[in-house]
């Protein structure tokens, strides 16, 4: 009989951080899966273009990666969707999601995809702000509700946006957050050796992270994971809604069972997956 994967729950050991992280090590064929998103991205940006529904690298900052891309319904827009992609701060940018506004674009809502700076040059603290920075600017595309989702790294600049200590002015306007496989307690990675390039210290790692902030009042949080994924992934997705919780805001917490961390975004491309219902669902 052959060794239990990687990815099942107790298999990593709790004394190793890197391993405990390390979503490509855990998922089979991971390398596969950046060229078919990004494939699968452009042919949906040129779909959407073709119609006259994509508006792309809309700025809002001074800097190469504070662009965006904005994807639009048929007919008016019941709202703006934001989907903010991972990658642990230091990979990836929007061309390679576009695919996912597929699921909310056929509920109603327009939705868009920011790029960021990236570690090292950019520090974690920054990368928040330049987020918020992105929203006031999103928001003003787009009038009605906001629904924010993020993916790992972006799922813990999803959270951000709904902590006390962030100034957002559409703050009101937020009506959830769902972060998916989001990290929420930074402080794990100071040991893991990412960190040479994160860059995060003990002080930072304790601000950015939601699980040690308050929530803003009335805030609604979706914590979303797969069943298969890393068991400190599976912690984290609790974590932040259970502490939340305590602090008054609306939360809920679920996994998807068959998902690991890179099949669990996927399902947002499907207006009928539990994920796309739990962001567009009222």
């Amino acid at each position: 009989m052959g060794s239990a994967p990687a990815w099942e729950a107790g298999a990593v050991p709790l004394g190793d951080p890197d391993l405990a992280y390390d979503n490509a090590a855990a998922i089979p064929d991971a390398a596969a899966f950046p060229p078919r998103w990004a494939a699968e991205a452009a042919a949906f940006r040129a779909r959407l273009g073709g119609a006259g529904r994509a508006r792309l690298d809309l700025p809002y900052g001074a800097g190469a990666r504070h662009r965006y891309d904005l994807f639009l319904p048929e007919g008016e827009a019941a709202g703006l969707v934001v989907f903010i992609h991972g990658g642990y701060w230091r990979a990836f940018d929007k061309s390679v999601w576009s695919h996912l506004a597929a699921g909310p674009l056929a509920a109603g809502h327009a939705v868009a995809l920011p790029s960021y700076p990236l570690c090292p040059d950019a520090r974690i603290a920054g990368i928040t702000a330049d987020i918020a920075a992105f929203l006031e600017r999103a928001a003003a595309e787009v009038p009605g509700p906001i629904r924010l989702c993020g993916h790992s790294a972006g799922g813990h600049l999803a959270a951000r946006m709904l902590c006390a200590d962030v100034d957002l002015g559409c703050a009101g306007r937020i009506v959830r957050a769902v972060s998916i496989s989001g990290v929420h307690d930074l402080r794990p990675l100071l040991a893991t050796r990412m960190n040479a390039v994160l860059r995060l210290h003990a002080d930072e790692a304790r601000r950015e992270s939601p699980a040690l902030r308050e929530p803003r009042p009335g805030a609604r949080l979706v914590a979303c994971a797969g069943a298969g994924e890393l068991p400190e992934f599976r912690r984290q997705n609790l974590l932040l809604a259970n502490v939340w919780h305590g602090l008054g805001a609306v939360t809920a917490a679920f996994e998807v069972a068959g998902r690991h961390h890179f099949g669990i975004v996927e399902d947002l491309a499907d207006p009928r997956s539990a994920l796309t219902r739990a962001i567009v669902g009222d």
